[in-house]
């Protein structure tokens, strides 16, 4: 799942959450809070026109749907982390359950399931070198169904953002 880093995206899950009706008014809020994830609600109110309670409210019901999140973003290298990399993986069968076991892996931060060379791309923080190499042969490679991977290990974190917008 995504974050306000951005617009969540829970896949299956959607339908085990409340709906929500993401009305311009909403889409504002959101916005906002991609700009700022620490605007507070007065601030919101004032800019959307509702009161403060109301937009409380409507950010809880953004939460509590996963159309959101709203989260530290860490720049992982200036809080303990050497090493980044995202890896594709090939997948033989269904390519669900990679991408399930993938979720559950602490070190995992991100998951798609794509069209193209790569069935499943993940997104992997480690701490060393050794770190990332322990997770590829003993916890990645070994996955049922996974037949081929491919490391490409981030030298440069060149832009990071997830100030979108919605549509």
């Amino acid at each position: 799942m995504t974050t306000i880093r951005g617009v969540a995206n829970t896949g299956g899950n959607a339908a085990r959450k409340p709906s929500v009706n993401l009305d311009d008014v909403s889409k504002t809020i959101i916005e906002l809070l991609q700009h700022d994830g620490r605007k507070s609600y007065a601030s919101i109110a004032q800019e959307v026109g509702l009161s403060e309670a109301a937009v409380r409210q409507r950010v809880q019901r953004l939460l509590d749907a996963d159309v959101m999140q709203i989260v530290a973003v860490t720049d992982p290298l200036q809080v303990g982390f050497q090493r980044q990399a995202m890896v594709g993986l090939r997948v033989s069968g269904d390519m669900t359950s990679v991408a399930d076991a993938l979720t559950d892996m602490e070190e995992v931060s991100y998951v798609v399931t794509t069209a193209g060379s790569f069935d499943v791309l993940a997104e992997v923080v480690c701490e060393n070198d050794t770190h990332l190499l322990e997770l590829l042969t003993t916890r990645i490679r070994p996955l049922p169904g996974v037949t081929a991977t491919e490391t490409f290990v981030y030298l440069k974190l060149n832009k990071q953002l997830y100030n979108w917008g919605t549509r």
